[in-house]
């Protein structure tokens, strides 16, 4: 395994609804995700999480729990991208789109698993059983999981 990369992800979970965002460009375009990126130098991951949430839907936060860890892999990208998964149900503020993202609130039921990164269909039951995880997902490209490992831990 070669050096890795810091990432955030957030997710604004309510008791009946999640704020998904559609990624406007770059990685990841066409697909409904959580909001986050890249944690810049100085900055701790939690607050690195806080400012991509507001640079993406314009919605402030107190506080973030701390729900996942992910690393995931592509193949012939030599750097992998660790990922460190937030929630949180308040928020101060009213979405707003962005330039990299067009926020909107699904039903629990109703969330497209279709449009978003395979991988999410497998740990979002979890993140919604409010249960924390950590896990591994190898990429071939961004369609095509070539192996994974996931499991539920009781503290992260």
């Amino acid at each position: 395994m070669g050096a890795s990369k810091l990432y955030s992800l957030v997710l604004v979970l309510q008791p009946q609804r999640v704020l998904l965002g559609m990624k406007k460009r770059g990685f990841g375009a066409g697909r409904w995700n959580g909001f986050g990126g890249k944690i810049q130098e100085g900055e701790t991951i939690e607050d690195g999480a806080k400012r991509e949430l507001e640079e993406e839907s314009g919605l402030t936060v107190d506080t973030l729990q701390k729900v996942g860890h992910i690393t995931f892999e592509f193949v012939g990208v030599p750097e992998l991208m660790d990922v460190h998964i937030f929630r949180t149900d308040r928020v101060q503020g009213t979405p707003r789109e962005s330039d990299e993202m067009r926020p909107q609130w699904f039903q629990l039921d109703q969330i497209p698993f279709g449009d978003m990164w395979p991988d999410d269909s497998y740990w979002f039951p979890l993140l919604l059983q409010k249960k924390k995880f950590q896990g591994y997902f190898k990429f071939q490209d961004q369609n095509t999981i070539l192996d994974y490992s996931l499991h539920e831990v009781d503290d992260i």
